[in-house]
């Protein structure tokens, strides 16, 4: 199984991501919804509670949540629109457990209110120093094209103690075929380059892309790797994207995307799980 392919048992979900916590796996997805499994990353189970405290001025949208352990604590990152500002952008939640309930402690979006913002992810840098990665998404930027953003934050997650910074646009790979930026990831390798994942649109439709930091900080000149890590073309009759990586009980890394991108006949965009292991200061599959 661990070099195969995994398609899992639940029949509709985006934007999965996997945390692995005392002998569990968690998986959440768009529609701000959790799956649980304690051994087999085929059959999930739902997690029938409430998992999230909506927020108060919350207008639809339940896009892309993130829990990530800190201090202690469990915090989801995720997108939702707002009724008044009438845009998307990015909350942060915290509960003392997994399985929720979430509740919002940004006081509403933290991402700027003028942006559509979209896909927060976390990283804690090598001087201990939380950030949100995000998308700036391509509807609200004056040339419509994505950027990706990074931000500082504050050690209890409530704000940003810095302004939004560019990263780099959806249309500096070669290979990019839209403007669009999707699902950002954060991932150190064993030899400390800090790299990116990322969706955008290749020739074969959605993919998983590589991009690195030139000098391993956040900050620093974003690279993209020529090479996709999921795309159509290497994998199959289906596209997928919004990858990230997590690491399962016994300690294998795994690729967690949905696929495909947009149902096609009666297959509907499910997760997918893929083995993925580090060469040469990279993600391979």
């Amino acid at each position: 199984m661990k070099d195969k392919i995994i398609e899992t048992n639940i029949e509709r979900l985006r934007d999965p991501f996997i945390l692995t916590e005392n002998g569990v796996h968690y998986m959440y997805g768009s529609d701000w919804v959790c799956y649980k499994s304690s051994g087999s990353l085929e059959h999930w189970t739902r997690v029938e509670k409430e998992l999230v405290v909506v927020p108060s001025d919350f207008d639809g949208d339940k896009w892309a949540p993130e829990v990530h352990k800190y201090k202690g604590n469990y915090y989801m990152f995720t997108t939702y629109l707002s009724v008044n500002t009438k845009h998307r952008g990015c909350t942060i939640l915290k509960s003392d457990s997994p399985e929720g309930p979430f509740v919002e402690i940004t006081n509403g979006h933290i991402t700027p209110v003028e942006w559509d913002s979209i896909d927060g992810t976390f990283y804690v840098d090598e001087e201990n120093q939380p950030w949100m990665v995000f998308v700036h998404e391509w509807v609200s930027t004056d040339d419509n094209v994505g950027r990706m953003a990074a931000a500082k934050l504050s050690e209890d997650l409530t704000h940003f103690i810095s302004e939004p910074i560019e990263l780099f646009r959806a249309d500096e790979p070669a290979w990019a075929k839209e403007g669009v930026t999707d699902g950002c990831f954060m991932y150190k390798t064993q030899d400390n380059q800090l790299l990116m994942l990322w969706s955008n649109f290749c020739e074969y439709g959605y993919c998983v892309a590589v991009a690195r930091s030139k000098n391993g900080k956040i900050d620093g000149e974003w690279m993209h790797d020529e090479k996709l890590l999921f795309s159509k073309e290497t994998f199959g009759q289906y596209d997928g994207g919004h990858g990230m990586i997590f690491t399962d009980i016994d300690g294998q890394r795994y690729l967690s995307i949905h696929s495909p991108n947009s149902p096609v006949d009666d297959r509907k965009e499910k997760p997918v799980i893929i083995p993925v292991f580090e060469k040469c200061g990279t993600l391979v599959i």
